[in-house]
């Protein structure tokens, strides 16, 4: 990359708090406290030894002045490999940054050699923002390679969260923006500018620009994350159309860099609970867990304590008359976030904000767009590259599930679901054998966002019920149980936005909630079929009758409770299982069920005929019929024992009178009323023994007239509740009583 003529030196850079190298080599410490003598014991031989190899090779490099080659020169060689293997083994230093990025962009060593050192720079704790800045101003001379220029692009990018400020970054952006004319750079620069893009760098000379290239380059998924990002901050300055929905913007940029860094914090993580790197200065000793749960925690600052101590003193003094922002990893009360709420900085390391509830309240509070999509990047790039199925150890294993419950906790908090987690679902759930991580995977399922549903279909519902179908029945009642609370999440949220509707929005509202609506109604199919079919695998057993009810129950409700104008009756493979069980439990909850759509549909009845709402969804002729056809079997079936011969469903029970004598049960008509009934009968039996503890012959012939009413209060004292507003919505004779008692 060649750029304009420049007298042929670095720019000068000010390192007030970078840490003196020739100091520490002479014995010198910057911070005793952080020095490396703190970390030194008895049994440390072996890292001292390493530390004076790595001392001399720094040494060696810092004074390299003529262009040297690395054949036959047996002292380049040697500090050149030990420089990789201590950063393979343990990581660099912040202090050796410096002194590497200056040799391998200066141009004094062959590529080959600046190849090497760029692919070494592994950081064991920080990267020191000076050393970043110090080595970009190599950039303007071009004295490197554009080889070596893209290489180092690739490096920052990797290692961009590792920088312990980014001020002085930031104020590169124009510097960094003036290279995207090279075409070959310019996936990465454009990689960069969207890590460090805040609202102010949004000019309309750079839209122009990108637009200009755009048109130049063809349609590049680089530049439209950049456009994208820009018209977030100001879409009125963007008025383009962009495609709603990309994958993947960027290349992979990590290179060689993101696997080493992993196996270095899991190498650390073994051998210590503590970690220990070459500390040669003053970045204090972090915590080294694996990728999943590295960027978890706020980042403590780099600088001195001294100095540190001194900021809080000046922003205690001058924080209410300036516009200083406040670091996050002084955030420690509630009432620190009240008060500081318009100047906070949100960590680099967009992870930390996960498990910080603080943060989390802040995201709540103060809708901006540029955190969410900043957390989305970071959890994309976390979730779908790294992760394509996930293999591994039993510990990492562990640490997996632990990063997708902490994820899944963060969607709970903030009541939404997150769209990079979206994606990364639906690439993984084909590739998911329903075992690994199932309950982790199940909860995020539960909080997707609306989709459409062909979208939906092909990503979520084909694979989950191929899935299902081949799976254990546990596995089948935690998907519905999944599923169940994806309906109630959609509806919780339907019935926030509907109350921040304005009026003026009614035609807006009508388009939204045409489809919610659809793809509401698409899911209860989905979960009509899959129940279906599950319960005749399974042969009915009332494990899985009750999840499937249970979701059902939500659905039975959406008009009165959620508002929203849509009722779908049970399919006939879950109605009828469901009256005809051999559990209790389950027709008690059809009984509720079938209460509550009653209720819902008579005031959607109500509303239709009074006219109250002028966008109101009016229910088909089918919902109200299907309704009527199955309260007229369970009419038949639990009181008026006439089934068999009323039951006017299509997969009804109507047979004739002769195909039932084949059958030699006496009193067939009467096989389900609620004495005879096989979920009722044990109850009737305790009845029986309690009106006529002498009768050992259990007449349930008895129970008729006015015993007939006792035995209907004894069931209601044993806690059958639906069963009891069934009867009395449903049955008029009942509920007459009733009322006439009353």
């Amino acid at each position: 990359m060649q750029r304009r003529q420049t007298p042929k030196q670095p720019l000068q850079v000010h390192r007030k708090k970078q840490t003196d190298l020739s100091a520490w080599r002479k014995g010198g410490r910057i911070d005793p406290e952080k020095s490396v003598q703190n970390h030194q014991s008895p049994n440390n031989q072996k890292n001292d030894s390493k530390q004076d190899s790595l001392e001399q090779a720094l040494s060696y490099f810092e004074k390299v002045q003529d262009r040297v080659s690395l054949k036959k020169n047996n002292v380049l060689q040697k500090h050149l490999t030990t420089v990789e293997s201590i950063a393979l083994q343990r990581g660099l230093p912040p202090e050796g940054f410096d002194v590497l990025l200056n040799v391998a962009l200066s141009g004094k060593l062959s590529d080959t050699v600046n190849t090497r050192l760029l692919k070494s720079l592994i950081p064991a704790s920080v990267i020191p923002e000076t050393s970043v800045v110090s080595s970009v101003s190599w950039l303007c001379v071009s004295k490197c390679s554009s080889n070596i220029q893209l290489l180092f692009l690739r490096w920052l990018i990797t290692v961009f969260d590792f920088i312990d400020h980014k001020e002085r970054l930031h104020a590169l952006y124009g510097f960094f923006f003036s290279f995207l004319q090279d075409e070959k750079m310019c996936p990465y620069v454009c990689h960069l500018l969207y890590l460090l893009t805040r609202k102010e760098n949004v000019k309309p000379f750079r839209i122009r620009r990108l637009l200009d290239l755009q048109a130049k380059m063809g349609m590049q998924s680089h530049l439209q994350a950049l456009l994208s990002l820009y018209k977030l901050f100001c879409p009125e300055l963007v008025t383009i159309t962009l495609p709603g929905k990309t994958k993947t913007y960027f290349k992979d940029s990590e290179g060689p860099w993101k696997a080493t860094i992993n196996t270095v914090r899991q190498r650390k993580q073994e051998n210590s609970l503590v970690s220990q790197p070459l500390f040669l200065g003053t970045a204090q000793p972090q915590s080294r867990k694996r990728k999943w749960n590295t960027q978890l925690i706020i980042p403590a600052s780099s600088t001195n304590k001294n100095n540190l101590e001194e900021d809080r003193e000046k922003q205690r003094v001058d924080f209410y008359g300036t516009n200083e922002s406040f670091p996050v990893e002084q955030l420690q009360t509630f009432s620190q976030l009240l008060q500081n709420i318009h100047h906070l900085e949100f960590p680099s390391q967009m992870g930390s904000v996960l498990t910080n509830p603080l943060l989390l309240h802040y995201m709540n509070c103060i809708k901006d767009e540029s955190i969410y999509l900043r957390l989305y990047y970071w959890m994309g790039q976390t979730l779908q590259e790294e992760c394509t199925w996930y293999v591994a150890d039993n510990k990492q294993y562990e640490e997996f599930k632990d990063f997708l419950e902490t994820v899944y906790k963060a969607e709970c908090f903030l009541q939404e679901g997150f769209s990079s987690c979206e994606e990364f679902l639906y690439k993984s759930l084909p590739l998911w054998d329903g075992f690994c991580c199932r309950s982790q995977i199940l909860r995020l399922v539960s909080w997707i966002p609306l989709s459409s549903f062909s979208e939906m279909k092909s990503h979520l519902y084909d694979p989950l019920a191929q899935l299902f179908f081949t799976s254990s029945l546990y596995f089948k009642c935690s998907v519905l149980e999944s599923l169940k609370e994806l309906l109630q999440n959609w509806l919780n949220w339907h019935i926030i936005h509907l109350d921040s509707e304005s009026d003026s929005q009614a035609h807006s509202l009508n388009t939204t909630l045409s489809g919610l609506v659809n793809v509401v109604a698409e899911l209860i199919d989905f979960v009509g079929w899959i129940s279906t079919v599950a319960l005749r695998l399974e042969n009915n057993p009332t494990f899985l009758l009750y999840f499937i009810l249970d979701f059902y129950e939500t659905v039975c409700d959406m008009y009165l409770r959620y508002n929203l104008p849509l009722l779908i009756m049970p399919p006939a493979g879950v109605f009828y299982p469901a009256l005809l069980s051999m559990d209790s439990v389950s027709l008690n909850q059809l009984c509720y069920i079938m209460y509550r759509y009653r209720t819902n549909l008579v005031a959607a009845k109500e509303n239709e005929l009074s006219k109250k709402k002028i966008l109101q969804f009016k229910f088909s002729s089918q919902t109200y019929q299907e309704y009527n056809q199955y309260i007229i079997a369970m009419v038949g079936c639990l009181w008026t024992s006439s089934a068999f011969q009323k039951d006017i469903h299509p997969q009804g029970l109507c047979m004739d009178d002769e195909l039932l004598k084949k059958t030699t049960v006496q009193e067939f008509k009467t096989s389900f009323n609620i004495v005879y009934h096989p979920a009722m009968m044990g109850y009737a039996v305790l009845f029986l023994q309690q009106a006529w503890p002498d009768d050992t012959t259990f007449n349930f012939s008895l129970i008729k007239g006015k015993k007939w009413n006792w035995y209907l209060e004894y069931l209601y004292a044993q806690g059958l509740k639906g069963l009891k507003v069934f009867i009395e919505s449903s049955i008029n004779r009942v509920s007459q009583a009733s009322h006439s008692k009353a």
